[in-house]
């Protein structure tokens, strides 16, 4: 049961890592596992089994989240925005309560100035992402330079994927690669292993970051765990107007009362699913 719960939870990361401006660090927080995440993979090697126990399903939730959903998920995205975007703002809204517990001394002014640089942050990536001012790489025949950029924007898409707030997918958008990379996966779940070998290099870019910003978030949580839980808690408060506005600016949208409804009532789904998940 234990393990379901995890392959659960590692099913909405891998969602949230899909839609530009949902941080999966965010939804990670939210579901109860971020610092475990974070600790496990910083110490693995101190008791391998426990730590493989842990990570294992949550890897399987995220991986098949992302090959079975990352063509729905995409395609709902761009045909129902408003309901998918509202889903997963509720999913952020019910993780604020449980991540605002974990803050001590709520009356330090400083550290309330901490929560606000986050939160601007936030905001203005949110803005960047709507601007088409990006171009949008090829992955097809790349050459050394090529595989070696990659490798790069696999290292930096992790560590915007493992900090809560700030959106991985929409980082990638913005420097051109989300789409080629979400086609890549794409002709995976078809079974074309054509482009197999800019996944591998793109996936060896996500390991290799993931172990260098868990050391660097470990430190913090460690050093400035206060005051840290004031910026997580300024990102992640931040995404439920980031989320809307990555989204609602940079398409044309004509309201339709229907999916408005539909969208209220999956705001909702989205709330009760991560309480629920957060006290597991």
């Amino acid at each position: 049961m234990k393990s379901l719960i995890l392959i659960i939870k590692g099913f909405f990361i891998g969602i949230a890592n899909i839609i530009p401006g949902v941080s999966g660090g965010t939804i990670a927080l939210i579901v109860g596992v971020y610092e475990k995440i974070i600790s496990t993979i910083s110490h693995f090697s101190k008791n391998i089994k426990e730590n493989i126990l842990f990570l294992l399903p949550l890897g399987i939730g995220m991986v098949l989240s992302i090959l079975v959903l990352s063509g729905i998920i995409d395609s709902s995205y761009k045909n129902y925005p408003l309901a998918t975007t509202l889903f997963f703002v509720g999913l952020v809204l019910g993780g604020i309560p449980f991540t605002y517990k974990k803050i001590k001394n709520k009356k330090n002014i400083s550290n309330w100035f901490i929560f606000l640089i986050t939160f601007s942050l936030v905001i203005m990536m949110s803005y960047l992402g709507t601007k088409d001012t990006f171009n949008v790489v090829s992955l097809n025949n790349l050459n050394l330079m090529g595989y070696f950029k990659l490798l790069l924007v696999g290292i930096l898409a992790s560590g915007t994927m493992i900090i809560p707030g700030i959106s991985g997918s929409l980082v990638l958008m913005l420097i051109g690669y989300y789409y080629p990379v979400i086609e890549l996966i794409k002709e995976l779940t078809k079974f074309k292993f054509n482009n197999i070998f800019p996944i591998i290099i793109f996936g060896l870019g996500i390991l290799i970051g993931i172990i260098l910003f868990v050391k660097l978030i470990e430190m913090l949580f460690k050093k400035f765990e206060n005051k840290t839980y004031y910026g997580v808690l300024g990102f992640v408060s931040a995404s439920v107007l980031a989320i809307p506005i990555s989204t609602f600016l940079k398409i044309s949208y004509t309201l339709v009362p229907l999916e408005l409804l539909i969208g209220i009532l999956l705001l909702g789904l989205g709330f009760i699913i991560s309480i629920k998940l957060g006290d597991k």
